[in-house]
């Protein structure tokens, strides 16, 4: 197996990390808490009640509580950012909209059963019916990646960053599809800046030292 194939796969994974669907098995203990009780929880000094306010938020969070959640993913103990990533993804994928929410969650499907067309169109009617849903957009933009449709991918990215900064998913992607296209230096700027909102994707990271040591031996960046 070539090295760039190797590398190629690699990536592959790398974005798969980055765009789980929308249900994550998070831990059940927050399931008596309410909303404001579990923001209030993440505001403890004590680690064990961070992880039920993390753990609430992703049951009943609102895609407000996001910006309380991306701090958590900076938190002391590694299991509170763990489970703070997972929750981020929940509050993302909450449109207020149960239509809109049950559209999404069909076309995950579709897309993880290799229906791509379909997954496309669930996401598109998604963009249509509720643009201002930074989700509907981001699902929509890995659909058109695993497809090889890259410029429509870049194209949803920059309306999901649009409407969500933060998002570290679209970041990452961005970062795959200029690594497709061969453009490495403007890949690691956007891997980097995925990885100043999350520290915790690991694969992320590896992926960044893979870049420098390939641009490195090219003589296009120090070591």
């Amino acid at each position: 197996m070539s090295s760039r194939w190797c590398f190629v796969n690699f990536l592959l994974a790398v974005f798969l990390a980055c765009s789980p669907g929308a249900e994550s098995g998070l831990a059940n203990a927050a399931d008596i808490m309410t909303r404001d009780e579990a923001l209030t929880a993440l505001q403890s000094p004590d680690s064990a009640l961070r992880l039920d306010g993390v753990d609430g938020l992703a049951r009943l969070g609102q895609p407000a509580d996001a910006a309380p959640l991306l701090e958590a993913l900076y938190d002391a103990d590694p299991e509170v950012r763990i489970h703070a990533q997972s929750a981020v993804w929940q509050v993302w994928s909450r449109s207020g909209n149960p239509e809109v929410d049950a559209l999404l969650k069909s076309g995950i499907r579709d897309m993880e059963e290799g229906r791509m067309g379909q997954a496309v169109e669930a996401f598109t009617r998604i963009t249509e019916r509720q643009p201002d849903f930074a989700e509907g957009w981001n699902k929509r933009a890995t659909a058109y990646y695993m497809i090889g449709d890259y410029e429509q991918s870049l194209k949803d990215c920059d309306e999901v960053i649009k409407r969500n900064p933060q998002h570290f998913g679209a970041l990452s992607g961005y970062g795959l599809i200029y690594v497709r296209r061969g453009e490495l230096e403007r890949a690691l700027e956007y891997f980097q800046r995925a990885l100043e909102i999350n520290p915790n994707l690991e694969s992320v990271e590896q992926t960044i030292e893979l870049i420098r040591y390939k641009l490195s031996k090219d003589g296009k960046q120090d070591t």
